[in-house]
């Protein structure tokens, strides 16, 4: 059995690391997430996201030009057999100040949420309340979530597919009260990343064994169709992504984006994004049929 080699190994550690850091900052930058004196309330679930977030995030505060505050937070959802130390365990170690939520959501979800069914709406609306309680008390200024690159597309296309809707995760959220900004720092980070990362790391994972246990959420089968279409055509994730950052409002059909009927010709047609524009940004090039070419041919 071959050995690993210790200076190796540290070393892999440090450039994943590293990556995190760079498309973390990235992302905080690029939306102005958190700002100078911000208390960063980081919501803790004890699954592989939320602790690299946290990770990452006190590795970023220690060379930030700004000043912030972390508290971590864990809601506590007296979920059957919720191993309650390990988090208090784990944060005491790092010296991060944190905060433990008790509240009983899990049988309130298991109350009005018919056996068979989908959780996660109630669950999430649930825990969106208490948090938000819990932020206005602690003084919380940004309440930082642990969803991922995936995690947004995976919504993207549970919009389109079951929703009607093109609408996704945004990186950034004012709360409908506008008291509270919600923000996810990991936007930008690939999923497989956090695994290789938590793996690294030796975070003292926490299952979720209200929702994780159910094996036909629409959500895993959206995860599922992203990692087919990934081995079959790597780049295909990042190039959805990217999608969702450069949007076309002129080549939708949302007349509440953007304005159809008052289209004109005229000394500021140019400043529309005009035909041109249906075929700029695709990477492969794409072989036009027989019919087509002649019909090339015959306009030029």
């Amino acid at each position: 059995m071959a050995t690993i080699d210790p200076r190796k190994a540290v070393y892999e550690e440090n450039k994943l690391a590293k990556k995190l850091c760079r498309l973390m900052g990235q992302a905080i930058a690029d939306f102005q997430m958190i700002e100078d004196q911000d208390r960063v309330m980081v919501c803790l679930s004890g699954g592989k996201d939320s602790y690299a977030m946290l990770d990452i995030l006190m590795k970023l505060r220690e060379r930030a030009p700004i000043q912030f505050e972390l508290i971590a937070v864990n809601l506590d959802q007296k979920q059957p057999g919720f191993p309650e130390q390990v988090l208090p365990t784990y944060l005491r170690k790092l010296g991060i100040p944190f905060h433990i939520e008790e509240q009983d959501t899990y049988s309130i979800v298991k109350r009005v949420v018919p056996e068979g069914k989908t959780t996660c709406g109630v669950c999430s609306r649930l825990r969106r309340g208490i948090l938000y309680r819990v932020a206005d008390e602690i003084g919380a200024t940004k309440i930082a979530l642990g969803h991922h690159r995936e995690d947004i597309l995976e919504t993207l296309l549970l919009n389109m597919f079951y929703g009607g809707k093109l609408k996704a995760m945004p990186p950034k959220l004012r709360s409908d009260d506008g008291k509270h900004i919600v923000i996810r720092p990991l936007a930008y980070v690939p999923e497989k990343y956090l695994e290789r990362y938590a793996l690294q790391q030796d975070f003292p994972i926490i299952p979720c064994n209200l929702c994780g246990s159910q094996e036909n959420l629409q959500r895993n089968a959206m995860k599922a169709l992203l990692k087919d279409w990934e081995k079959q055509h790597p780049g295909r994730v990042a190039s959805i992504f990217r999608a969702v950052t450069q949007v076309v409002p002129s080549h939708l059909l949302d007349s509440k984006l953007f304005d159809f009927k008052n289209i004109s010709t005229g000394e500021f047609a140019d400043s529309v994004p005009g035909d041109r524009a249906i075929d700029e940004g695709f990477n492969e090039p794409c072989q036009p049929a027989d019919e087509t070419l002649q019909l090339i041919h015959i306009l030029a």
